[in-house]
């Protein structure tokens, strides 16, 4: 039996359409890449969750979350539980830049590796490590022209459940 978790996430990118994202090991799953983003604490809405975790992974204090990109659910263990984890995933504006501050204790406490952005043909690459949601370079790749130019609608995909790849 897994215990339910929210969580919520951002996926920043910058004008030339690379995403950031984070490099993060997990005992069950391995060694992933994923937007930065965490649990949603009790009372928290999605959005301001994915907020918050955003600035305490990056230090950014000047992004917000904007539409939702896409909602899904999968399986991990988290600090020695097992859980459903069910995301929310926001997309995001911001310049190409390195975290600032000292985001060194968060990414400690969440296994967080390592960073870097992301361009559409790296996405691609399938020898690279597993992105979490995997369906990560279809769903930018359907929205980033349109985003980055300014347009604020996005029509939001549920994925539902997806099971990790096995290590």
């Amino acid at each position: 039996m897994r215990t339910p978790r929210r969580a919520a996430r951002t996926a920043v990118l910058e004008p030339g359409g690379a995403v950031f994202l984070l490099r993060s090991d997990n005992s069950e799953v391995g060694v992933h890449w994923n937007m930065p983003g965490g649990g949603i604490e009790d009372g928290e809405s999605p959005t301001a969750g994915a907020a918050r975790e955003l600035r305490e992974e990056t230090g950014w204090t000047d992004l917000a979350p904007g539409p939702l990109l896409c909602t899904w659910e999968h399986d991990f263990t988290w600090h020695g539980i097992p859980v459903r984890q069910s995301e929310h995933i926001y997309l995001g504006r911001g310049p190409r830049r390195d975290p600032v501050g000292d985001v060194g204790e968060a990414h400690r406490a969440d296994g967080i590796l390592d960073w870097r952005w992301w361009t559409p043909e790296q996405l691609a690459d399938p020898a690279a490590d597993p992105l979490w949601p995997p369906q990560l370079p279809g769903l930018l790749a359907a929205v980033r022209t349109d985003w980055l130019a300014g347009q604020d609608t996005v029509t939001p995909v549920h994925l539902g459940y997806v099971p990790n790849r096995p290590r």
